[in-house]
């Protein structure tokens, strides 16, 4: 080939389809074969042409890198371009000084893992807080079940009062109003839990025979006032015939369709055509559009209970409402909210209404209006408190579920029970009990929840109990039981009511708060006594008359910290207290 060909070749082509220098140098023989070859194929257009100079970069390369290392006439730098030359794998340039990847010479393989050792150090550096935690095996299969809000599917040793509520409850599905119930019971009895098991079973069975019949919660002791009792029932009721009134304009507008193609369809309906089935449909649409949600604050109380009225007395159903701590709800708003509701089924037309209330208070019932008490409390049911063998069938169930299999130790629902039991058969702090050590076990990361968790939890929940008492306490029964505290820390035992008032009064000075009298005090002690944060002895100093005798209850330490934690205790500097004589016998 002559040198014109070999340049008409190479211009004819795009500049990124000529070969570099390492290239031409590496295999002139197969150049030379190759422009031959497109010197013969005449008559080619430009755009031939660069195909083909395109095609002869390609080859060119190909079998550079195939030819080389057999072919004697190479010229040296053929030699450093070959993946088989021995170029040492810390050489970066050719032979003319620039460049070369990795891939175009020898390379160590070992240099190629240089990105994944820095991979490794990147994920050793990124791991979390919560990384090594989560490596632990967890000891619980569901916690959820060891907690107040869970309702189990059985509840040991309340069968009889189950019994009992579901013999009240049952003319409910023969569309007849059930007498209202009031339920009564110390914490933790199952009184919530065995009346929210009913009615689950009540609304089941009342699906199964298609018998409307609908329960509402209300816990009173957050919506303890009657306007948001009335607000919220009102706005369930609302949704629920929202959602009512969309059903039945789907089953109307199927029923709608069927008539015009056969009329004879309607015989066995309410309606005696097509056009009364779309005026039903209308009367629905313009329902839907009333609906109007009551605001949670705004409305005179009157407008509220009319809204509530309108929207249980919408269509024929049986609704119980259940008041779960409906004490506070007495205590808070009076008896009003019980009378409206125990004496509105006298207004009511399509629906009728029964009352579930539970309390921990056997007595609130003294302080309601005679008529109200009277249609209240139609029946009474009375949960006793568990006992040591009860609570322990109870954990025993409920551990089956939360906890993984042999990860309790045999002695510790036996202990868990026996806590729970010593204050007044609490099933939820012997749930709470058993939940905590199962924590405590884990934070540990021990396979299993052993005696000393059980008895850690102890502790932890009943210093987490004098916390939250002694946080909720007045300011002025803070400052007492603050002075109490320093003087114990100052070695003082024995405190008598007159150093505690003496102490006290340096304390109201230095915060600028009001000095209660010495017999106000006294009363406020007796106040901390009661709640089990001081114990307070009357003696007789014979001569020099009687007083408390007073000592902590609680931890000194951790009720001083949740003290100071007051903004207005915690102004308190230096206070060093003042003992005043002693009258020792």
């Amino acid at each position: 080939m002559t040198d014109d060909d070999s340049n008409t070749s190479t211009d004819g082509g795009d500049s990124s389809a000529v070969p570099d220098d390492s290239d031409v140098g590496t295999s002139t023989t197969e150049e030379s074969r190759v422009s031959t070859d497109d010197s013969a194929s005449t008559g080619t257009d430009a755009s031939e042409s660069t195909d083909a100079a395109t095609d002869e970069g390609e080859v060119q390369t190909s079998e550079s890198e195939k030819t080389a290392p057999d072919d004697g006439d190479s010229p040296p730098e053929a030699e450093g371009s070959s993946l088989s030359g021995g170029v040492d794998a810390g050489v970066d340039t050719d032979t003319q000084g620039r460049s070369v990847d990795g891939f175009s010479g020898g390379v160590d393989l070992e240099d190629l893992d240089l990105d994944d050792a820095d991979d490794e150090e990147a994920d050793e550096a990124s791991r979390g807080l919560f990384d090594d935690l989560l490596e632990g095996e967890p000891i619980f299969e569901n916690k959820e079940v060891l907690r107040p809000s869970y309702t189990p599917r059985k509840l040991p040793h309340r069968e009889e009062q189950i019994n009992n509520m579901a013999t009240i409850l049952v003319t409910a599905l023969r569309g007849e109003t059930p007498s209202n119930i009031l339920i009564y019971g110390k914490t933790g009895t199952g009184k919530t839990a065995s009346a929210k098991f009913v009615s689950e079973e009540l609304e089941t069975t009342s699906e199964k025979y298609e018998v409307p019949c609908e329960v509402e919660y209300i816990n009173c002791e957050v919506t303890d006032t009657q306007y948001r009792v009335l607000a919220q029932l009102a706005n369930k009721f609302i949704e629920k015939n929202e959602a009512y009134i969309e059903r039945r304009l789907d089953e109307l507008d199927d029923l709608r369709d069927d008539a015009a193609a056969d009329p004879a369809v309607l015989d066995d309906t309410e309606f005696d055509s097509v056009a009364a089935v779309e005026t039903r449909i209308r009367d629905l649409e313009d329902d839907l559009e009333e609906f109007e949600p009551v605001p949670m604050t705004g409305w005179p109380t009157d407008r509220v209970y009319s809204t509530f009225f309108d929207a249980v007395d919408y269509h024929e159903r049986v609704v119980v409402i259940m008041l779960d701590e409906i004490d506070k709800l007495v205590e808070k708003s009076g008896d009003d909210t019980l009378y409206n509701l125990s004496r509105m089924n006298s207004e009511l037309e399509n629906s009728r209404v029964s009352i579930m209330g539970i309390s921990n208070d056997l007595k609130f019932t003294d302080f309601l209006d005679p008529r109200v008490k009277s249609s209240l409390g139609e029946e009474e049911i009375v949960f006793p408190p568990y006992d040591a063998t009860q609570l322990r069938d109870i954990l025993q169930h409920r551990s089956e579920i939360s906890f993984k299999p042999d990860t309790l130790s045999d002695d510790v629902i036996p202990l868990c029970a026996a806590f729970a039991a010593q204050e007044h058969g609490d099933a939820r702090r012997a749930l709470d009990l058993l939940r905590t050590a199962g924590e405590l076990a884990e934070r540990d990361r021990t396979e299993t929840v052993e005696e000393k968790h059980v008895r850690h939890a102890q502790e932890k929940i009943e210093l987490d109990r004098v916390v939250e008492v002694v946080r909720t306490l007045p300011t002025q029964s803070k400052l007492v039981l603050y002075a109490t505290i320093l003087l114990e820390e100052n070695g003082v035992h024995n405190i008598n009511t007159g150093e505690v008032f003496n102490i006290y009064k340096r304390l109201c000075q230095e915060i600028d708060a009001d000095v209660l009298t010495q017999r106000r005090v006294t009363d406020l002690i007796s106040e901390l006594d009661m709640l089990g944060i001081v114990n307070a002895v009357v003696v007789s100093k014979g001569r020099y008359g009687r007083t408390k005798e007073i000592s902590l209850s609680v931890p000194l330490d951790e009720t001083e910290a949740v003290l100071l934690s007051d903004s207005r205790v915690g102004e308190v500097e230096e206070a060093q207290p003042f003992v005043q004589a002693r009258f020792d016998n």
